[in-house]
């Protein structure tokens, strides 16, 4: 489940005026209300009203009332002091992603706000919500090229689900409710306020009521009877079934649903990068995990099912390989909230479009009990397979260096797949996605549509800070964590204690794994001299250890999980290992490479 084509984006508002008149709706009853208040308390209070509990951001001249505002309450709303406004982004993402609600961040005009349009573009593709708030310079200087001036809202038009300038101090209240109910209804995603300075500082009433509606927004379609009908006639007949489950799953709270959907229907299930940890790894109907780097049996089998059920995911080219070639033989089902995503990829057969929950609710009892002994053998065969050809020279190397397949396989152990895992972007996630195996719900953390390098790190700080009562650890490699390695000071001012783990091949181990395989070993600028990442870490106060030893790796992973507080443990992997199976870019996934 991921983002709508652009130019299929509703438009919400046309006019800039923001004239609401029967445009939105809003409940009754104020949350909040106080008399003649700043704009930039407007904001602050809007916040509060929307019981946010944590602002990632970065000050600046253009947002400074707001950030003045702020100072008066600090018992009420946490700030966390970012290094770099992409971190505020991608801490914003895993702070949504595990407390099932929007993540809030604050960024200056000009070059602020353009830094926060990666993390916003990377939201908008993974379906997070966020509330973006921007300074802009006052309004008489709009369109002047004044110092720090960017037209904001041009560049974000095409990565957020709406965005909106404030000019008044009076639209504040209602731009806010406005924005949390657009990013966190139907397929969440991204929006962007941008307050001009004057708005800030005009007062104005302040009223606070909750929006429930925006006119020619149709967040969620009621469910057609038929197509449920339609697609549990296929099911019932199939011959050789299967889900592919995706983040939808999760983003609808679904997880429950879809274990009685599975287990009354017998078909095997099989995951999207995003829908990992949707099921448990351990469900008997649960078959692995499909893409480019996923488990053979669920690939080539899906080319060889009859009927395929797709659940919240949007048919990513990462997961179909070449479409000329996919799912020919089978009916395609395909449940998905946003309508765009239909055909838009592969044709449907039956199309329910509704959020995820609802749909399995409503295609439960329609459903005959059955079992496919033979249709899950099969399956099992390939794990067979991919054991022999990848799994066991995987975990047992013949090398001195460790593999990163092994240290994921240990933490997994040693965790019982219960820890949030937050992964940047490459060799590391794949291995890490493959391996470790979620036992517990919302509890895989990683850049999929956009695939940002620089992601794991900030969207650990966010993903502890939403979940404290669980562990977080952030599997990196040693190029994207030099990319934001700078929020090493949030962890440090804030004592934010992530568990940060870098898996050390000095190389952009992917780029370089496709040079060896396709590239002919022209490893063009691929091979990184790095720093000591330990007295990086120990330069933020943060305890940190070196492992190169094998037979050390037990005793090392222990003593960063058994320590209170945040840890750094460097790795030293094995320099030119590669991630299998693998399905070359544009290849049929019938053709999955083994070796």
């Amino acid at each position: 489940m991921t983002t709508s084509t652009f130019s299929e984006k509703p438009k919400f508002i046309e006019d800039s005026a923001f004239d609401l008149g029967e445009a939105v709706s809003f409940v009754e009853q104020p949350i909040l209300e106080k008399k003649n208040i700043s704009g930039a308390e407007a904001v602050i209070l809007s916040l509060i009203a929307e019981q946010v509990e944590a602002v990632f951001g970065y000050p600046g001249g253009a947002i400074m009332p707001v950030y003045d505002a702020l100072h008066g309450y600090n018992d009420k709303l946490k700030h966390y002091l970012v290094r770099h406004e992409q971190g505020a982004t991608h801490a914003a993402q895993g702070y949504a992603r595990v407390a099932k609600r929007a993540g809030v961040c604050f960024a200056t005009s000009g070059p602020g706000a353009t830094n926060l349009i990666t993390g916003i573009a990377d939201a908008m593709i993974d379906s997070t919500p966020l509330v973006c708030i921007t300074g802009q310079v006052a309004r008489h200087l709009l369109g002047t090229d004044a110092f720090q001036e960017t037209d904001v809202i041009g560049i974000s038009m095409p990565v957020t689900k709406w965005n909106f300038q404030v000019t008044r101090a009076d639209e504040i209240a209602e731009a806010i409710a406005k924005a949390f109910y657009i990013a966190e209804s139907g397929r969440p995603g991204p929006v962007l306020i941008d307050i001009t300075k004057n708005a800030q500082i005009e007062m104005c009433d302040f009223v606070y009521r909750k929006c429930t509606r925006v006119r020619s927004y149709v967040p969620q379609l009621p469910i057609k009877m038929k197509a449920i009908n339609e697609a549990a006639e296929l099911i019932n007949h199939a011959q050789k079934p299967m889900f592919l489950i995706g983040q939808g799953i999760i983003l609808s709270q679904a997880q429950e649903e879809l274990k009685k959907v599975l287990e009354k229907s017998g078909a095997p299930a099989a995951s999207t990068l995003l829908g990992l940890s949707a099921l448990s790894h351990t469900h008997p109907n649960y078959v692995g995990y499909l893409g480019m780097h996923g488990n053979y049996g669920p690939n080539v089998k899906s080319n060889e099912a009859d009927v395929i059920i797709a659940v919240g995911m949007r048919f990513d080219d990462r997961v179909t390989g070449d479409l000329k070639t996919y799912l020919k033989k089978a009916k395609i089902i395909h449940i998905e909230i946003d309508p765009a995503e239909i055909d838009k990829n592969v044709k449907t057969d039956v199309a329910i479009i509704s959020d995820a929950k609802e749909a399995l609710i409503a295609l439960l009892p329609k459903l005959k009990q059955k079992t496919y002994p033979e249709w899950m053998a099969e399956f099992k065969e390939c794990d067979r397979i991919e054991k022999e050809k990848v799994l066991d020279k995987d975990f047992a190397p013949n090398t001195e260096k460790i593999k990163m397949a092994e240290v994921i396989k240990m933490l997994s152990e040693k965790t019982k797949g219960k820890a949030i895992i937050v992964t940047d972007v490459g060799q590391h996630q794949m291995t890490t996605t493959r391996y470790y195996q979620f036992e517990q719900t919302q509890s895989n953390i990683t850049s999929g549509g956009l695939g940002t390098m620089g992601f794991a790190l900030p969207a650990s700080i966010g993903a502890k800070i939403g979940r404290q009562d669980r562990e977080v650890i952030a599997i990196i490699g040693d190029g994207g964590f030099q990319m934001t390695l700078q929020e090493l000071g949030v962890i440090m001012q804030y004592e934010v204690g992530v568990k940060i783990v870098i898996l050390n091949n000095s190389f952009l181990g992917m780029v370089r794994q496709w040079q060896q395989l396709f590239f002919e070993k022209r490893y063009s600028f691929t091979e990184m001299h790095n720093p000591n990442f330990v007295k990086l870490a120990e330069a933020y106060n943060i305890p940190a250890k070196k492992l190169e030893k094998r037979e050390d790796m037990s005793n090392v992973l222990d003593l960063m999980l058994d320590h209170k507080g945040s840890f750094l443990l460097e790795i030293v992997v094995e320099k030119e290992d590669n991630v299998f199976p693998m399905v070359p870019a544009g290849a049929s996934v019938s053709n999955i490479r083994l070796e």
